[in-house]
């Protein structure tokens, strides 16, 4: 991956709805090579897909929280259901494994408070091999949705 297929990245982070003209006059590229790096990227993985970016609070998500988990057990078969079962969860949007204590970081996003309660006390508490939640509510994204660096 060279600079020129860093730009492209970058222009498409920016807005993917980039047509392959827009994006090769953005990069200083003409259409075809610009056409064929980013069928590269995209079969190479660079590019995993293409979504759009929906803003919670216009579906009525308005709230959010930061839930730390810890793990009863870290054994293979703890770890896979704990996943599996995690992966299941609609409301949670992000879910990463992390070294040491904590072993887990979700980001859940729900209407309210109330709602996060409900979530929290019939699915996140009962996820397999749960020992603990600390949960921390989200005051405002200050940084978010930002392009990877070049």
């Amino acid at each position: 991956m060279d600079a020129l297929d860093r730009k492209i990245l970058t222009e498409l982070q920016l807005d993917g709805r980039l047509t392959v003209t827009e994006l090769a006059a953005r990069v200083k590229l003409s259409v075809s090579p610009c056409h064929r790096r980013l069928r590269d990227l995209e079969r190479e993985g660079a590019i995993r897909g293409y979504r759009a970016v929906v803003d919670p609070a216009a579906v009525g998500l308005n709230f959010e929280a930061l839930v730390f988990v810890t793990l009863r057990w870290e054994d293979a078969d703890t770890v896979s259901a704990f996943e599996e079962g995690v992966t299941a969860v609609p409301h949670v949007l992000q879910a990463q494994r992390l070294f040491g204590d904590p072993d887990y970081l979700l980001r859940v996003a729900t209407t309210d408070l109330a709602a996060f309660q409900q979530l929290y006390d019939r699915q996140l508490a009962r996820l397999p091999g749960v020992l603990r939640l600390n949960s921390t509510l989200v005051m405002k994204h200050v940084v978010d949705d930002r392009p990877l660096p070049e």
